[in-house]
Protein backbone atom coordinates (compact mmCIF):
# COMPACT_ATOMS: atom_id res chain seq x y z
CA UNK A 1 0.00 0.00 0.00
CA UNK A 2 1.80 3.12 -0.89
CA UNK A 3 1.96 5.90 1.65
CA UNK A 4 -1.37 8.15 0.26
CA UNK A 5 -3.45 5.33 0.15
CA UNK A 6 -2.92 5.04 3.56
CA UNK A 7 -3.18 8.42 4.29
CA UNK A 8 -6.11 8.46 2.43
CA UNK A 9 -8.13 6.49 4.65
CA UNK A 10 -6.81 8.50 7.44
CA UNK A 11 -8.20 11.22 5.80
CA UNK A 12 -11.56 9.83 5.16
CA UNK A 13 -12.13 8.22 8.57
CA UNK A 14 -10.83 12.21 10.52
CA UNK A 15 -14.06 13.54 8.30
CA UNK A 16 -16.49 11.08 9.15
CA UNK A 17 -16.01 10.82 12.57
CA UNK A 18 -16.20 14.74 13.02
CA UNK A 19 -18.33 15.62 10.13
CA UNK A 20 -15.96 18.11 8.57
CA UNK A 21 -17.87 17.77 5.40
CA UNK A 22 -18.31 15.25 1.88
CA UNK A 23 -16.38 12.55 1.71
CA UNK A 24 -14.57 11.94 -1.54
CA UNK A 25 -16.14 9.19 -3.67
CA UNK A 26 -14.28 6.54 -4.16
CA UNK A 27 -14.42 6.28 -7.61
CA UNK A 28 -13.11 8.64 -10.39
CA UNK A 29 -14.32 12.37 -10.60
CA UNK A 30 -14.58 11.68 -14.34
CA UNK A 31 -16.88 9.07 -13.80
CA UNK A 32 -19.24 11.23 -12.36
CA UNK A 33 -22.15 12.88 -13.42
CA UNK A 34 -22.16 16.71 -12.37
CA UNK A 35 -24.82 17.26 -9.51
CA UNK A 36 -28.67 18.91 -11.32
CA UNK A 37 -30.70 18.30 -8.59
CA UNK A 38 -33.13 14.82 -7.37
CA UNK A 39 -31.45 11.61 -9.29
CA UNK A 40 -34.29 11.09 -12.00
CA UNK A 41 -36.06 14.03 -11.48
CA UNK A 42 -36.86 17.36 -12.78
CA UNK A 43 -34.42 20.25 -11.01
CA UNK A 44 -36.96 21.10 -8.17
CA UNK A 45 -36.01 25.06 -9.17
CA UNK A 46 -36.97 24.88 -12.62
CA UNK A 47 -39.08 27.56 -13.75
CA UNK A 48 -42.40 27.02 -15.14
CA UNK A 49 -43.90 27.01 -18.79
CA UNK A 50 -45.49 30.45 -18.14
CA UNK A 51 -41.69 32.10 -16.92
CA UNK A 52 -39.39 34.12 -19.31
CA UNK A 53 -35.62 35.01 -18.35
CA UNK A 54 -35.26 38.03 -18.44
CA UNK A 55 -31.60 38.80 -17.00
CA UNK A 56 -29.03 36.75 -15.08
CA UNK A 57 -26.28 38.28 -13.26
CA UNK A 58 -23.51 36.21 -12.27
CA UNK A 59 -20.97 36.24 -9.65
CA UNK A 60 -17.82 34.52 -10.95
CA UNK A 61 -14.59 34.09 -8.90
CA UNK A 62 -11.36 34.23 -11.63
CA UNK A 63 -10.32 30.93 -13.27
CA UNK A 64 -6.82 29.01 -12.41
CA UNK A 65 -3.94 30.86 -11.08
CA UNK A 66 -0.49 30.44 -9.65
CA UNK A 67 -0.52 30.82 -5.87
CA UNK A 68 -0.11 34.44 -4.36
CA UNK A 69 3.05 34.02 -2.16
CA UNK A 70 6.45 32.85 -2.98
CA UNK A 71 7.37 29.79 -3.35
CA UNK A 72 10.01 29.82 -0.32
CA UNK A 73 6.94 30.32 1.64
CA UNK A 74 5.28 27.20 1.15
CA UNK A 75 8.40 25.40 1.19
CA UNK A 76 9.15 26.06 4.80
CA UNK A 77 6.29 22.86 5.41
CA UNK A 78 7.15 20.47 2.62
CA UNK A 79 9.92 17.76 2.75
CA UNK A 80 10.10 18.26 -0.97
CA UNK A 81 10.05 22.18 -2.93
CA UNK A 82 6.59 23.03 -4.62
CA UNK A 83 6.68 23.33 -8.32
CA UNK A 84 7.39 26.22 -10.03
CA UNK A 85 5.03 27.92 -11.91
CA UNK A 86 5.13 29.93 -15.58
CA UNK A 87 3.10 33.15 -14.37
CA UNK A 88 3.80 35.64 -11.57
CA UNK A 89 2.03 34.69 -7.97
CA UNK A 90 -1.29 35.39 -8.14
CA UNK A 91 -1.66 35.28 -11.63
CA UNK A 92 -4.30 33.87 -14.29
CA UNK A 93 -2.48 31.17 -16.15
CA UNK A 94 -3.12 30.59 -20.42
CA UNK A 95 -4.84 27.41 -18.91
CA UNK A 96 -6.87 28.98 -16.89
CA UNK A 97 -7.82 31.52 -19.56
CA UNK A 98 -8.62 28.47 -21.66
CA UNK A 99 -11.37 27.22 -19.05
CA UNK A 100 -13.08 30.73 -18.85
CA UNK A 101 -13.15 30.78 -22.01
CA UNK A 102 -14.66 27.46 -21.92
CA UNK A 103 -17.30 29.02 -19.50
CA UNK A 104 -17.62 31.95 -21.56
CA UNK A 105 -19.11 29.67 -24.59
CA UNK A 106 -20.94 27.54 -22.49
CA UNK A 107 -22.82 29.86 -20.65
CA UNK A 108 -23.93 31.22 -24.38
CA UNK A 109 -25.19 28.17 -25.11
CA UNK A 110 -26.79 27.66 -22.05
CA UNK A 111 -28.29 31.53 -22.21
CA UNK A 112 -29.30 30.81 -25.77
CA UNK A 113 -31.19 27.16 -24.94
CA UNK A 114 -33.17 29.35 -22.14
CA UNK A 115 -34.44 31.93 -24.65
CA UNK A 116 -32.15 34.86 -23.29
CA UNK A 117 -29.44 35.27 -25.84
CA UNK A 118 -29.08 34.59 -29.42
CA UNK A 119 -27.62 31.36 -30.50
CA UNK A 120 -24.62 32.63 -32.44
CA UNK A 121 -23.23 36.22 -33.78
CA UNK A 122 -22.65 39.54 -32.13
CA UNK A 123 -26.15 40.79 -32.14
CA UNK A 124 -26.24 40.51 -28.28
CA UNK A 125 -22.85 41.75 -27.27
CA UNK A 126 -24.06 45.11 -26.02
CA UNK A 127 -26.57 43.85 -24.64
CA UNK A 128 -24.04 42.19 -21.65
CA UNK A 129 -21.62 43.59 -19.25
CA UNK A 130 -18.46 42.41 -17.51
CA UNK A 131 -17.06 43.93 -14.66
CA UNK A 132 -13.97 42.82 -12.94
CA UNK A 133 -11.79 43.91 -9.93
CA UNK A 134 -8.52 45.27 -10.65
CA UNK A 135 -6.22 42.28 -10.71
CA UNK A 136 -4.37 40.69 -13.55
CA UNK A 137 -6.58 37.41 -12.95
CA UNK A 138 -9.93 39.00 -12.20
CA UNK A 139 -9.11 41.27 -15.73
CA UNK A 140 -8.06 38.76 -17.49
CA UNK A 141 -11.19 36.20 -16.11
CA UNK A 142 -13.39 39.40 -17.46
CA UNK A 143 -11.71 38.68 -20.89
CA UNK A 144 -11.87 35.11 -21.33
CA UNK A 145 -15.58 35.16 -20.72
CA UNK A 146 -16.02 37.61 -23.12
CA UNK A 147 -14.22 36.28 -25.47
CA UNK A 148 -16.14 32.38 -24.86
CA UNK A 149 -19.69 34.26 -24.61
CA UNK A 150 -19.38 36.54 -27.99
CA UNK A 151 -16.33 35.41 -30.24
CA UNK A 152 -15.05 38.14 -32.57
CA UNK A 153 -17.07 40.48 -30.85
CA UNK A 154 -15.15 43.00 -28.87
CA UNK A 155 -17.22 42.93 -25.75
CA UNK A 156 -15.33 45.26 -23.16
CA UNK A 157 -14.45 44.94 -19.64
CA UNK A 158 -14.81 47.56 -17.57
CA UNK A 159 -12.60 47.89 -14.13
CA UNK A 160 -9.90 49.97 -12.42
CA UNK A 161 -6.55 50.42 -13.00
CA UNK A 162 -4.20 47.41 -11.69
CA UNK A 163 -3.22 47.93 -8.63
CA UNK A 164 -6.59 50.40 -7.75
CA UNK A 165 -8.53 48.99 -4.97
CA UNK A 166 -11.90 48.27 -5.68
CA UNK A 167 -14.74 48.68 -2.94
CA UNK A 168 -16.93 46.46 -4.75
CA UNK A 169 -14.56 43.76 -4.36
CA UNK A 170 -12.62 44.85 -1.65
CA UNK A 171 -13.97 47.44 1.67
CA UNK A 172 -11.63 50.16 2.24
CA UNK A 173 -10.01 49.84 5.38
CA UNK A 174 -10.48 53.64 6.06
CA UNK A 175 -14.19 53.15 6.01
CA UNK A 176 -14.49 50.13 8.80
CA UNK A 177 -16.41 51.63 11.80
CA UNK A 178 -14.02 51.46 15.39
CA UNK A 179 -15.73 48.65 16.75
CA UNK A 180 -15.96 46.53 13.92
CA UNK A 181 -12.58 44.92 14.09
CA UNK A 182 -12.84 44.11 17.68
CA UNK A 183 -16.63 42.90 17.21
CA UNK A 184 -14.99 40.63 14.03
CA UNK A 185 -12.75 38.88 16.33
CA UNK A 186 -15.53 38.45 19.26
CA UNK A 187 -17.60 36.59 16.99
CA UNK A 188 -14.98 34.52 15.74
CA UNK A 189 -13.94 33.89 18.69
CA UNK A 190 -17.18 33.01 20.12
CA UNK A 191 -17.22 30.23 17.53
CA UNK A 192 -13.88 28.89 18.68
CA UNK A 193 -15.03 28.70 21.67
CA UNK A 194 -12.84 31.77 23.08
CA UNK A 195 -9.38 29.89 22.26
CA UNK A 196 -8.06 29.70 18.87
CA UNK A 197 -6.75 26.87 19.62
CA UNK A 198 -9.48 25.18 19.66
CA UNK A 199 -9.83 24.99 15.84
CA UNK A 200 -6.30 23.22 15.89
CA UNK A 201 -7.76 20.31 18.65
CA UNK A 202 -11.27 19.89 16.27
CA UNK A 203 -9.13 19.01 13.29
CA UNK A 204 -6.66 17.58 14.52
CA UNK A 205 -6.94 14.03 13.05
CA UNK A 206 -7.42 15.53 9.30
CA UNK A 207 -4.12 18.23 10.15
CA UNK A 208 -2.44 15.38 11.09
CA UNK A 209 -3.09 13.17 8.05
CA UNK A 210 -2.08 16.27 5.81
CA UNK A 211 1.09 17.21 7.68
CA UNK A 212 2.13 13.62 7.22
CA UNK A 213 1.85 14.02 3.49
CA UNK A 214 3.94 17.20 3.56
CA UNK A 215 6.53 15.32 5.53
CA UNK A 216 6.70 12.33 3.21
CA UNK A 217 5.94 12.94 0.16
CA UNK A 218 8.66 13.61 -2.57
CA UNK A 219 11.18 13.04 0.34
CA UNK A 220 14.55 11.74 -0.81
CA UNK A 221 17.79 12.25 0.61
CA UNK A 222 18.63 14.28 -2.51
CA UNK A 223 16.60 17.19 -1.22
CA UNK A 224 17.25 16.91 2.32
CA UNK A 225 14.65 19.59 2.88
CA UNK A 226 14.33 20.33 6.26
CA UNK A 227 10.57 21.84 7.37
CA UNK A 228 8.29 23.12 10.04
CA UNK A 229 5.53 21.03 10.82
CA UNK A 230 1.93 22.36 10.40
CA UNK A 231 1.48 21.82 14.39
CA UNK A 232 4.88 24.35 15.23
CA UNK A 233 2.36 27.15 14.12
CA UNK A 234 0.41 28.83 17.00
CA UNK A 235 -2.82 28.99 17.24
CA UNK A 236 -3.80 33.36 17.65
CA UNK A 237 -6.34 34.98 16.96
CA UNK A 238 -6.49 39.45 16.84
CA UNK A 239 -7.55 42.28 15.19
CA UNK A 240 -6.79 42.58 11.79
CA UNK A 241 -4.29 44.67 9.01
CA UNK A 242 -5.38 45.87 6.15
CA UNK A 243 -8.82 44.74 4.76
CA UNK A 244 -8.67 42.26 6.98
CA UNK A 245 -10.80 42.75 10.32
CA UNK A 246 -10.12 40.04 12.58
CA UNK A 247 -6.66 38.21 11.83
CA UNK A 248 -6.74 34.25 12.78
CA UNK A 249 -3.89 32.15 12.23
CA UNK A 250 -2.93 28.59 13.17
CA UNK A 251 -2.32 24.89 11.83
CA UNK A 252 -5.87 24.84 10.01
CA UNK A 253 -5.26 28.06 8.34
CA UNK A 254 -1.76 27.58 6.96
CA UNK A 255 -3.14 24.32 5.78
CA UNK A 256 -6.37 26.01 3.66
CA UNK A 257 -3.71 28.03 1.91
CA UNK A 258 -1.38 24.78 1.07
CA UNK A 259 -4.67 22.36 0.17
CA UNK A 260 -5.32 25.41 -2.31
CA UNK A 261 -2.07 25.39 -4.17
CA UNK A 262 -2.49 21.64 -4.60
CA UNK A 263 -6.20 22.29 -5.96
CA UNK A 264 -4.49 24.61 -7.97
CA UNK A 265 -1.77 22.49 -9.29
CA UNK A 266 -4.37 19.51 -10.16
CA UNK A 267 -6.57 21.97 -11.98
CA UNK A 268 -3.73 23.48 -14.11
CA UNK A 269 -2.80 20.05 -15.29
CA UNK A 270 0.23 20.09 -14.21
CA UNK A 271 1.77 16.29 -15.03
CA UNK A 272 0.97 13.66 -11.79
CA UNK A 273 4.30 14.02 -10.90
CA UNK A 274 3.80 17.85 -9.88
CA UNK A 275 0.61 17.14 -7.87
CA UNK A 276 1.05 16.73 -4.27
CA UNK A 277 4.21 15.21 -5.32
CA UNK A 278 2.66 12.66 -7.06
CA UNK A 279 1.14 11.38 -4.06
CA UNK A 280 -2.07 13.58 -4.62
CA UNK A 281 -5.15 12.23 -6.57
CA UNK A 282 -8.47 14.15 -7.62
CA UNK A 283 -10.23 11.99 -4.88
CA UNK A 284 -7.74 12.72 -2.06
CA UNK A 285 -8.40 16.56 -3.13
CA UNK A 286 -12.10 16.21 -2.53
CA UNK A 287 -10.55 15.19 0.79
CA UNK A 288 -8.04 17.52 1.48
CA UNK A 289 -9.76 20.73 0.70
CA UNK A 290 -11.89 20.36 3.35
CA UNK A 291 -9.55 21.94 5.09
CA UNK A 292 -9.58 25.09 3.12
CA UNK A 293 -13.56 25.01 3.39
CA UNK A 294 -13.28 24.71 6.78
CA UNK A 295 -10.66 27.65 7.12
CA UNK A 296 -12.63 29.88 5.28
CA UNK A 297 -16.12 28.94 7.35
CA UNK A 298 -14.37 31.11 10.00
CA UNK A 299 -12.20 33.39 8.38
CA UNK A 300 -14.86 34.78 5.57
CA UNK A 301 -18.66 33.43 6.63
CA UNK A 302 -18.66 34.96 9.88
CA UNK A 303 -21.46 37.27 9.83
CA UNK A 304 -19.91 39.93 11.81
CA UNK A 305 -17.20 39.75 9.05
CA UNK A 306 -19.23 38.83 6.09
CA UNK A 307 -21.65 41.81 6.48
CA UNK A 308 -18.74 44.51 6.40
CA UNK A 309 -17.37 42.45 3.25
CA UNK A 310 -20.47 41.76 1.21
CA UNK A 311 -22.31 44.65 1.94
CA UNK A 312 -21.57 47.04 -0.77
CA UNK A 313 -21.52 44.31 -3.32
CA UNK A 314 -25.11 42.77 -2.14
CA UNK A 315 -26.44 46.25 -2.78
CA UNK A 316 -25.25 46.45 -5.99
CA UNK A 317 -26.84 43.60 -7.00
CA UNK A 318 -30.04 44.39 -6.20
CA UNK A 319 -30.22 47.39 -7.43
CA UNK A 320 -28.78 45.68 -10.79
CA UNK A 321 -31.45 43.45 -10.49
CA UNK A 322 -34.20 46.04 -9.58
CA UNK A 323 -32.74 47.65 -13.30
CA UNK A 324 -33.56 44.67 -15.13
CA UNK A 325 -36.65 44.45 -13.58
CA UNK A 326 -37.97 48.01 -13.98
CA UNK A 327 -36.12 48.71 -17.45
CA UNK A 328 -35.31 51.51 -15.78
CA UNK A 329 -31.97 53.37 -14.81
CA UNK A 330 -31.21 52.93 -11.21
CA UNK A 331 -28.85 55.02 -9.58
CA UNK A 332 -25.97 52.40 -7.98
CA UNK A 333 -26.43 49.86 -10.61
CA UNK A 334 -23.93 48.19 -13.34
CA UNK A 335 -24.82 48.01 -16.66
CA UNK A 336 -27.60 49.57 -18.68
CA UNK A 337 -31.31 48.75 -18.06
CA UNK A 338 -31.45 47.05 -21.49
CA UNK A 339 -28.67 44.20 -20.16
CA UNK A 340 -29.66 40.48 -20.54
CA UNK A 341 -26.75 39.56 -18.48
CA UNK A 342 -24.13 40.77 -15.91
CA UNK A 343 -20.95 39.31 -15.02
CA UNK A 344 -19.14 40.33 -12.17
CA UNK A 345 -15.32 39.06 -12.01
CA UNK A 346 -14.09 38.41 -8.38
CA UNK A 347 -12.37 36.29 -5.89
CA UNK A 348 -13.42 33.43 -3.59
CA UNK A 349 -13.57 35.64 -0.42
CA UNK A 350 -16.70 37.87 -2.17
CA UNK A 351 -18.40 34.39 -2.91
CA UNK A 352 -18.27 33.12 0.59
CA UNK A 353 -18.38 36.55 2.34
CA UNK A 354 -21.82 36.65 0.18
CA UNK A 355 -22.93 32.57 1.47
CA UNK A 356 -22.15 34.04 5.27
CA UNK A 357 -23.83 36.64 5.12
CA UNK A 358 -26.96 35.62 3.56
CA UNK A 359 -27.04 32.04 5.43
CA UNK A 360 -26.37 29.96 1.47
CA UNK A 361 -24.61 26.52 0.72
CA UNK A 362 -24.23 23.81 -1.35
CA UNK A 363 -22.74 20.85 -2.41
CA UNK A 364 -20.69 20.26 -5.74
CA UNK A 365 -18.26 17.72 -7.55
CA UNK A 366 -17.98 16.09 -3.91
CA UNK A 367 -17.37 18.99 -1.89
CA UNK A 368 -19.34 21.01 0.54
CA UNK A 369 -19.40 25.04 0.04
CA UNK A 370 -15.90 24.64 -1.68
CA UNK A 371 -15.56 27.94 -4.21
CA UNK A 372 -12.90 26.13 -6.10
CA UNK A 373 -11.62 28.82 -9.61
CA UNK A 374 -14.37 30.10 -12.38
CA UNK A 375 -16.94 29.01 -9.71
CA UNK A 376 -19.88 31.41 -9.17
CA UNK A 377 -23.34 32.51 -7.55
CA UNK A 378 -26.16 33.15 -10.56
CA UNK A 379 -29.36 34.95 -9.43
CA UNK A 380 -31.73 34.27 -12.26
CA UNK A 381 -34.45 37.22 -12.83
CA UNK A 382 -38.00 35.25 -14.65
CA UNK A 383 -40.78 36.70 -15.87
CA UNK A 384 -43.92 35.55 -15.45
CA UNK A 385 -46.04 36.10 -18.39
CA UNK A 386 -49.18 36.31 -16.65
CA UNK A 387 -49.12 38.62 -14.62
CA UNK A 388 -45.80 40.24 -15.48
CA UNK A 389 -44.46 39.82 -11.78
CA UNK A 390 -40.53 38.48 -11.21
CA UNK A 391 -39.07 36.22 -9.54
CA UNK A 392 -35.11 35.39 -8.64
CA UNK A 393 -33.51 31.88 -9.00
CA UNK A 394 -29.78 31.07 -7.24
CA UNK A 395 -27.98 28.85 -8.43
CA UNK A 396 -23.87 28.01 -7.69
CA UNK A 397 -22.49 27.07 -10.22
CA UNK A 398 -18.54 24.87 -11.16
CA UNK A 399 -16.08 23.17 -13.45
CA UNK A 400 -15.56 19.73 -12.17
CA UNK A 401 -11.91 19.13 -11.13
CA UNK A 402 -11.22 16.77 -13.88
CA UNK A 403 -13.17 19.03 -16.08
CA UNK A 404 -10.48 21.69 -15.65
CA UNK A 405 -7.56 19.58 -15.30
CA UNK A 406 -8.49 17.80 -18.67
CA UNK A 407 -9.67 21.17 -19.97
CA UNK A 408 -12.62 19.66 -21.07
CA UNK A 409 -15.23 20.79 -24.09
CA UNK A 410 -18.45 22.32 -22.01
CA UNK A 411 -21.45 21.51 -23.83
CA UNK A 412 -24.96 20.44 -23.02
CA UNK A 413 -23.96 16.96 -22.79
CA UNK A 414 -20.72 17.38 -20.77
CA UNK A 415 -22.18 20.49 -18.40
CA UNK A 416 -20.46 22.21 -15.19
CA UNK A 417 -21.66 21.34 -12.29
CA UNK A 418 -25.47 23.73 -11.55
CA UNK A 419 -26.86 22.75 -8.41
CA UNK A 420 -29.75 24.93 -7.00
CA UNK A 421 -29.49 27.62 -3.58
CA UNK A 422 -31.77 28.49 -1.29
CA UNK A 423 -32.04 31.71 -0.11
CA UNK A 424 -33.28 31.55 4.13
CA UNK A 425 -36.12 33.78 4.61
CA UNK A 426 -37.36 33.78 0.79
CA UNK A 427 -37.18 31.09 -0.93
CA UNK A 428 -40.16 28.61 -1.39
CA UNK A 429 -40.83 25.10 -2.29
CA UNK A 430 -39.84 25.61 -6.00
CA UNK A 431 -36.34 27.30 -4.67
CA UNK A 432 -37.51 30.87 -6.24
CA UNK A 433 -37.99 33.61 -4.11
CA UNK A 434 -40.73 36.21 -5.37
CA UNK A 435 -38.44 39.60 -6.62
CA UNK A 436 -40.12 42.26 -4.12
CA UNK A 437 -39.11 39.61 -0.90
CA UNK A 438 -35.53 38.61 -2.39
CA UNK A 439 -34.61 42.69 -2.49
CA UNK A 440 -36.15 42.94 1.15
CA UNK A 441 -34.32 39.74 2.11
CA UNK A 442 -30.56 41.06 1.11
CA UNK A 443 -31.27 44.37 2.58
CA UNK A 444 -31.92 43.02 6.06
CA UNK A 445 -28.62 41.60 5.80
CA UNK A 446 -27.02 44.57 4.12
CA UNK A 447 -25.47 47.61 6.47
CA UNK A 448 -25.37 50.58 4.33
CA UNK A 449 -23.02 52.11 6.24
CA UNK A 450 -20.80 50.24 4.04
CA UNK A 451 -22.26 50.64 0.76
CA UNK A 452 -21.05 52.80 -2.10
CA UNK A 453 -23.48 54.54 -4.07
CA UNK A 454 -20.59 55.40 -6.92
Amino acid sequence: MTFFSSCRIALALAVTLTGLGVLAHSQTASARAPESGVAGSKLPSSPSSTENLRFVLVVSRHGVRSPTGKQAQYNAYSAAPWPEWSVAPGYLTAHGFHLMEEFGAYDRVHFAEEGLLDANGCGDSNKITVYADSDQRTRETGKALAHGLFPGCDVPVQSLPEGTNDKLFHPDPADFKPEEPALAVAATAGRLGGNAANLTEAYRAQLGAFDKLLATCGASAITNQKRASLFDIPASLATGKGDHLADLRGPLNTASTLAENLLLEYTEGMPETNVGWGCVSGADLRSIINLHTAATDFTQRTPAVARVQASNLLEHIVRSLQQAATNKPVAGAIGKPTDKALFLVGHDTNLTNIAGLLGLTWIEDGRRDDTPPGSALVFELWRNRKDGTYSVRTYFTAQTLEQMRDSAELTLDNPPVRVPVFLPGCSTEDLSCNWPEFAVSLRRAIDLRHVDSK
